[in-house]
């Protein structure tokens, strides 16, 4: 609309023909800055409306007719404000009505005082209106959409007080500085996990200034500084994250991780792994040895062996012991008799040593290993050998009652018999085996012709090879209880081979040849996709199957999976693969893979035999599992106090990690007792079902019922 006289809404008459050149160039230049004006005034990003001093509006833009939504129409030159206002409510735009609209402008308006403030409309939104009065009386108001402002304002207020929130109920205790190395935030935990005040930590001091606050009062031990902060710098400069455990003086222990921030300056974390670090050095110590007889266990053994073998500048012996008439007396006495006896035999061993060079080391049932160091030559050797079999041979006193076992030993020596542990522990085996063959209590070194292990061993093969295109195998299922419900909610398929030439063969004593030799891929197959089928029958349990290192490593495995489940119409998530700890430390990225994208498709990882191999909690941390399976040798021990609380310490490992935790090898009311006392979630054994045939299941459902609130 044009500015000049738009109070009446009249124009400025065309000059007549008898008009001067002068008044037609001043209407010009009027006309063009009514046009530029007009350009300005409709072009800002604004609204904007001008009124005269008997409050009619002189003009308005598009902009202020857009925000409230007013009908141009309407908006003409000359409406008085009050009218506006009043169009506004018809319209439903204001919020208020257009009296109390007024009466809060009319301030603003007689005491014509510039002055800024805010009207929130009907349909929530926010404008901003700044009022100036003209010099002629009258005012002009710009107006400004700031919804989205405040609403990002507000988002910014709470996003502060989560931000604040958060700090406040952090578990960690939390350091942040900025680009220039000055501390900027720190959360009322990180105090309390130092025992200091804010005014101890005050913010804006830097690093090494914190540091030597720290160690000024006392929190820190003496500590190198310089390198500190050395190394920290250095780290966060190349935007790598450095966690590094920090020893305070009272004796616990933080973990703190500083991590680089995009925009400079780093974030510092800081964890009290006090107890955790005293469960790790636990479990390290169990993975290291057997809890029954505290003797190095096999994976310890393993390692000074390689170590020693690295170091070896003289000959060293390796002997492999048995146990003689140890089955008899542990299945006529019963278990804990038999461990009684494991215990004193191990202790006698130790006392056989020389001195701490040598180790003795239990790999498992009743079978020893020693490591003999620093011997001038087969004498040496054999004078041990001796005097094991003369320790062992004297009885063995338990209260009123007396045992007798004996023992047999094959030894091997390197370098003669091998350079690497593999080959002088499969020969000190062989010798073994010479030794019980020949009549046991015996002692033997190995010798190249002892080869008729070799022969029945590559027997064992051929059999192997044809025994399961002849049927000879089949699966067994042993039940797995939920302990609070007392329900079967799923079953192990155990395998069983039935030779027609050796009878029935030990899965101990097959399935590592088939490992050896690859046949374990195809039988693994056979054994999954057979108990998929059998599964397919029960209602709803899962079935868990066992799997090797080296069918993980076959490449085809994760396929022969889904098609066993494809086949059988199982759903992923009832099928739970049982896997060892030697999965787990091949670290391979095929096995690794192959696991998580099983676990992608819904399929459950258990972890079988928890606590009997090496570092099993740092494969937790690595390889997230959905279950942990405590061994059976910890719950036959359950009554003793040790191996309780190892045994919930495992339970609450799992309970934090949200791991389900199944014990192995129950077989006594007492023991599941003690299991549900302490939260355990499954149990399976003796006492639960027997391996049983798969029509059998439906059967083994039923009297498991009662146990669900027994004790």
């Amino acid at each position: 609309m044009p500015v000049a006289d738009a109070k009446d809404g009249s124009t400025v008459p065309e000059p007549g023909a008898e008009g001067t050149d002068r008044p037609r160039s001043i209407e010009d230049e009027l006309r063009e800055q009514n046009e530029r004006f007009s350009a300005a005034v409709e072009n800002m990003s604004h609204g904007l409306c001008m009124f005269d001093a008997d409050e009619r509006m002189i003009i308005c833009n598009v902009n202020y007719i857009n925000i409230f939504c007013l009908d141009p129409k309407v908006m003409r030159p000359g409406i008085r404000f009050l009218d506006i206002l009043r169009h506004s409510v018809d319209i439903g735009i204001a919020s208020q009505s257009a009296e109390e609209l007024y009466a809060i402008r009319k301030p603003y308006i007689d005491r014509a005082k510039a002055s800024t403030y805010e009207e929130t409309l009907s349909d929530g939104r926010i404008i901003n209106i700044s009022h100036r009065p003209l010099a002629s009386g009258g005012w002009v108001s710009i107006y400004e959409d700031i919804t989205e402002q405040r609403r990002a304002e507000r988002d910014l207020k709470e996003q502060h007080r989560r931000f604040d929130a958060a700090l406040a109920n952090m578990s960690q205790g939390l350091l942040m500085y900025d680009a220039d190395g000055r501390l900027i935030v720190r959360n009322q935990r990180i105090l309390e996990l130092y025992g200091v005040s804010e005014a101890d930590l005050p913010l804006g001091m830097g690093l090494r200034e914190l540091l030597e606050r720290l160690v000024r009062l006392g929190v820190y031990p003496p500590i190198d500084i310089d390198g500190e902060v050395l190394k920290t710098e250095a780290r966060l400069q190349i935007g790598q994250t450095r966690s590094t455990p920090r020893q305070l003086a009272d004796g616990r222990t933080l973990m703190i991780a500083r991590r680089p921030m995009s925009g400079g300056g780093w974030v510092a974390t800081f964890d009290d792994v006090t107890e955790s670090r005293l469960v790790e050095e636990r479990m390290t110590h169990l993975a290291h040895h057997d809890t029954l007889t505290g003797l190095p266990n096999r994976s310890m053994l393993r390692e000074r062996l390689d170590q020693a073998l690295e170091d070896a500048t003289s000959p060293l012996a390796i002997f492999s012991l048995d146990l003689d008439r140890f089955k008899a007396i542990n299945d006529t006495l019963g278990h804990p008799a038999g461990d009684w006896l494991l215990k004193s035999v191990a202790e006698r061993l130790r006392r056989c040593l020389r001195d701490e060079t040598d180790i003795v080391a239990r790999f498992g049932g009743d079978e020893f290993v020693i490591i003999q160091s620093n011997f001038k030559d087969l004498a040496d050797a054999e004078k041990l050998a001796k005097r094991i079999v003369e320790a062992i041979a004297q009885p063995f006193r338990d209260k009123s009652r007396e045992m007798h076992v004996g023992i047999s030993l094959g030894i091997a020596v390197f370098p003669n018999d091998g350079r690497d542990a593999d080959t002088l522990l499969k020969n000190a085996d062989t010798a073994l085996y010479r030794a019980k063959s020949e009549g046991r209590n015996l002692y033997r070194f190995f010798e190249p012709a002892m080869d008729a292990t070799v022969q029945a061993r590559r027997a064992l093969e051929v059999d192997l090879e044809t025994a399961l295109p002849r049927h000879e195998f089949d699966l067994d299922f042993q039940p797995i209880m939920n302990i609070e419900s007392g329900g079967i909610v799923g079953a192990e398929a155990l395998m069983r081979w039935h030779s027609p030439t050796r009878g029935t063969v030990a899965p101990d004593n097959f399935i590592p040849v088939a490992e050896e030799t690859g046949l374990i891929v195809p039988l693994g197959e056979w054994a999954l996709r057979k108990a998929c089928v059998a599964a397919a029958s029960w209602p709803s349990l899962r079935i868990a199957v066992n799997v090797s290192a080296v069918q993980l490593k076959s490449g085809g495995f994760a396929r022969s999976v889904i098609s066993a489940l494809a086949f059988s119409g199982v759903p992923a998530s009832r099928l739970e693969l049982e896997i060892t700890e030697t999965v787990l430390m091949d670290e391979s990225e095929t096995v690794l893979k192959t696991l998580r994208q099983l676990r992608g498709l819904g399929i459950r990882i258990a972890l079988d035999d928890f606590g009997t191999g090496y570092s099993s909690l740092g494969y937790l941390r690595r390889f997230p599992v959905d279950k942990i399976k405590i061994d059976r040798s910890f719950i036959r021990d359950i009554g003793n106090r040790d191996t309780a609380a190892i045994v919930r310490t495992i339970i609450g490992l799992g309970a934090e990690l949200g791991i389900t935790v199944t014990a192995e090898g129950v077989e006594t009311e007492t023991q599941l007792n003690i299991l549900r006392a302490n939260g355990c979630v499954e149990a399976q054994g003796y006492l639960i079902g027997l391996p049983s045939r798969a029509a059998d299941i439906q059967r083994l459902l039923r009297p498991t019922a009662a146990f669900g609130q027994s004790g």
